[in-house]
């Protein structure tokens, strides 16, 4: 079973290639540049250097988000316009899922990823291993760090945070977590996306036509706009 993974939700932009039990590649980077631009590139150059066709593969997967809105939406609809056209199937997981399996497979205790989303927010959510097994603790969610953080001191283990933003919240999880808190080495942070075929590999498939992002919140502009219809209510 040959499985397209694509995760275009950050900065990070990742192409997988998973056959059966075998990664035969990956493309990843870091970088802030257009994903709308690179994305199909990226997925053609690393499918000829595999050697592999269209019409060779079996599934698609996509981080559905949460994570930048525009970013989200170019690999939802890349993928799903590919599983369309190759009548192949397509299953979404979590940006945050996959970030937690990239760093956390072999930590014991909870793992906490996280991306940035301005203001002293950030979207999370808590999941640890388990028999080899990536279980969600706490569901993804948009909160304010400071306030995250006290909710996780009230755990009874250590917790590892990953992410590229993880600079911009150190202060608060060192403060309220102390030595609790484990932060991801640099080389961890990248959410990987061999990763992100294998959680998707054995998911149920989604409806190609009402499957959707998961933006967990409006964007700015499209929230700005429904208050503005409410005001003039």
């Amino acid at each position: 079973m040959k499985v397209l993974s694509i995760d275009t939700s950050n900065y990070v932009l990742g192409i997988g290639l998973l056959d059966g039990e075998t990664v035969l590649g990956e493309y990843i980077s870091n970088i802030k540049k257009n994903h709308s631009v690179r994305v199909m590139p990226a997925i053609q150059t690393l499918m000829e250097e595999c050697n592999i066709k269209p019409g060779d593969l079996s599934k698609i997967v996509v981080a559905e988000g949460p994570g930048s809105y525009t970013g989200v939406r170019i690999g939802v609809t890349v993928a799903k316009t590919m599983a369309w056209t190759l009548k192949i199937p397509l299953s979404g997981v979590s940006s945050l899922e996959v970030a937690a399996a990239s760093s956390g497979r072999y930590f014991d205790g909870y793992v906490s990823p996280f991306f940035d989303a301005r203001r002293g927010q950030i979207y999370t959510g808590l999941y640890k291993f388990e028999n080899q097994k990536l279980q969600i603790v706490k569901d993804d969610q948009l909160v304010m760090s400071a306030d995250w953080v006290k909710t996780l001191n009230e755990m009874d283990s250590r917790i590892l945070f990953t992410s590229n933003d993880l600079k911009l919240h150190e202060d608060v999880i060192k403060e309220e977590l102390g030595d609790k808190a484990v932060l991801a080495a640099v080389t961890e942070q990248n959410p990987r996306p061999a990763e992100l075929a294998l959680l998707g590999r054995d998911k149920e498939a989604v409806d190609l036509h009402t499957f959707v992002p998961n933006y967990i919140r409006l964007a700015e502009a499209e929230a700005n706009w429904l208050k503005a219809q409410e005001t003039k209510k």
